[in-house]
């Protein structure tokens, strides 16, 4: 089935002036270290943020006294001077023999049941910490489901989730992911149409710069502006075309200054987070060579550099 024509997006608002990013790196690539020194580390390093994976590594959304282990981490937040997203993509967090299962996807209604539970409880905790949003995907379409079948589905899933955001206050962005059902910003826009055109404030996006190098026809900065209305959060690494490998910045193809004004420019509020999950071996030399980068591409004419 070919995906519907985009919407129109919904009225601009007043042009905003360029906005100072601000930076944050992944938990999923600090694994190697437990949660406090992973946040001692940003902030020392000089970050405004986290993107704080919910996982059995740091924050275990199954594990006893959540919200007690979250009010700690939100105090600790708090004295370090970040913010932070959160993100529910833990490989093996809900079941032990499957990477991201279940899905929103799934054909059991009772696995799909456990993955909402999840975001559910994920809204909650984004919402304890002030969250700017919380971070999902759609999972890859099961065998034999044709992708009418599989969007419908998805919607429908999703849809609770999407409630119990709305009355939270907390934006659900959800991220185009090659070789998921929905990889594309088009299939972002056939998934919101489906859910009745929500609030950009309810349902917003997840926006991965590498994915956009990989696998999307504009070039990721063109990505940006065309996503801008409904950008609630932001992940960076760099990349190749057609390749979905998440790079270590310098050792892929992406043209950074045009991106990061683009950002600037849009009047992205969020957390632009570096996502490097299999980086985690090196995650502190990572993290600070991350910043250095991007620090010196924020240097580029039309951004603003951070301040240290």
């Amino acid at each position: 089935m070919t995906t519907p024509h985009p919407a129109p997006a919904p009225a601009p608002a007043p042009a905003l002036p360029a906005t100072r990013l601000r930076l944050g790196y992944g938990t999923n690539g600090l694994t190697d270290l437990r949660l406090d020194d992973a946040l001692t580390l940003l902030a020392d390093l000089g970050y405004d943020g986290v993107g704080l994976t919910l996982d059995h590594m740091h924050l275990d959304p199954l594990a006893p006294d959540l919200f007690a282990r979250t009010r700690k981490t939100g105090a600790r937040l708090a004295e370090l001077g970040l913010t932070a997203t959160i993100e529910t993509g833990a490989r093996y967090v809900l079941d032990p023999r499957r990477k991201h299962g279940p899905s929103l996807l799934d054909p059991d209604p009772e696995a799909r049941a456990v993955r909402v539970a999840l975001l559910i409880r994920a809204v909650r905790v984004a919402a304890e910490l002030g969250a700017h949003a919380v971070h999902c995907f759609s999972g890859h379409t099961p065998p034999g489901d044709d992708p009418t079948t599989a969007f419908d589905r998805l919607a429908a899933t999703l849809a609770p989730v999407l409630e119990v955001a709305a009355e939270a206050g907390v934006p659900l962005a959800v991220e185009p992911e090659p070789g998921h059902l929905l990889a594309t910003l088009d299939d972002f826009h056939r998934l919101r149409l489906l859910l009745g055109d929500p609030d950009p404030r309810h349902l917003g996006l997840t926006l991965d710069i590498g994915h956009c190098q990989c696998l999307e026809p504009l070039p990721p900065a063109d990505c940006v502006r065309a996503a801008a209305p409904w950008l609630r959060h932001v992940q960076i690494e760099d990349m190749r075309r057609g390749v979905h490998e998440h790079l270590p910045f310098g050792d892929g193809e992406i043209d950074f200054p045009p991106v990061l004004a683009a950002l600037a420019d849009v009047g992205y509020q969020g957390l632009t987070v570096v996502e490097l999950p299999r980086h985690s071996h090196a995650g502190p030399e990572l993290a600070r060579h991350s910043l250095e980068f991007l620090r010196s591409h924020l240097d580029a004419p039309g951004t603003e550099k951070a301040p240290a």
